[in-house]
């Protein structure tokens, strides 16, 4: 089956912390990368897509990405999910913007990576693989060889009907998250009240079987520090 994407939410609220000095007067999504502000290369995907609403949460430094938004002529409408008073991590974040958030499920986007589609567009191809009676999140992984930029040891194992496992404690997984998923209404329920992490979510829809990968067969750039921003570049001007 496929999935009919009605909106997505942007995750754009966090401090930006290993991106400094560059956020010291901006945030992180404002950080410019091949041209053009981190966040709208999330957003260029989203409209390519075709969905029809996009919600983004802020916090740090909040009135300069609002009037980022408030400035662009997209396709989508853009809503605000406020979060200056406190930052509520990644599950919090979703829990607090999921009213504003229609259909289902949900595409969840988060504003500090970049990548390129392969032979076709990574949310289309989340959507057509989507099947709600098997899976409550679907998430877009990439083989860690290809995670340009990512230094970490992995985050999952996949089956082969695609279903995802966490990396063992001192081991290696051969697949990264790239922060791009498809998430049920259905997961996002009896939460904890204030910040807490999408793992939360994830950690029970692995418990149930439910929590599916698919591989990206295009680019991945993980844009954490300043020192990634030049080779991303390269990279993308190369392709």
């Amino acid at each position: 089956m496929t999935a009919k994407i009605e909106s997505a939410m942007v995750m754009a609220a966090g401090l930006g912390k290993r991106m400094r000095p560059l956020t010291a007067t901006r945030p992180k999504p404002l950080v410019r990368v091949a041209g053009k502000a981190l966040i709208d290369h999330s957003l260029d995907r989203i409209e390519a897509a075709g969905v029809g609403h996009v919600v983004v949460n802020v916090h740090y430094l909040a009135d300069a990405l609002e009037a980022h938004l408030a400035a662009q002529k997209r396709s989508f409408t853009i809503a605000i999910s406020d979060e200056r008073d406190l930052l509520l991590e990644t599950g919090g974040g979703m829990m607090k913007a999921l009213p504003q958030l229609t259909g289902d499920p949900i595409l969840i986007v988060n504003s500090d990576n970049i990548w390129t589609d392969g032979p076709q567009d990574s949310i289309e191809q989340l959507a057509r693989h989507w099947d709600g009676e098997r899976m409550d999140a679907l998430l877009l992984v990439i083989r860690q060889a290809s995670a340009t930029g990512h230094g970490g040891r992995g985050d999952f194992h996949m089956d082969p009907v695609g279903r995802l496992s966490r990396r063992k404690p001192g081991r290696i997984a051969p697949f990264v998250y790239t922060g791009v998923q498809l998430v049920s209404r259905r997961l996002l329920v009896d939460a904890p009240e204030g910040p807490f992490s999408t793992n939360i979510f994830w950690d029970r829809a692995i418990a149930a079987g439910r929590l599916y990968g698919l591989s990206h067969m295009g680019q991945w750039f993980d844009v954490g520090t300043p020192a990634s921003i030049a080779p991303t570049e390269a990279a993308l001007t190369d392709g």
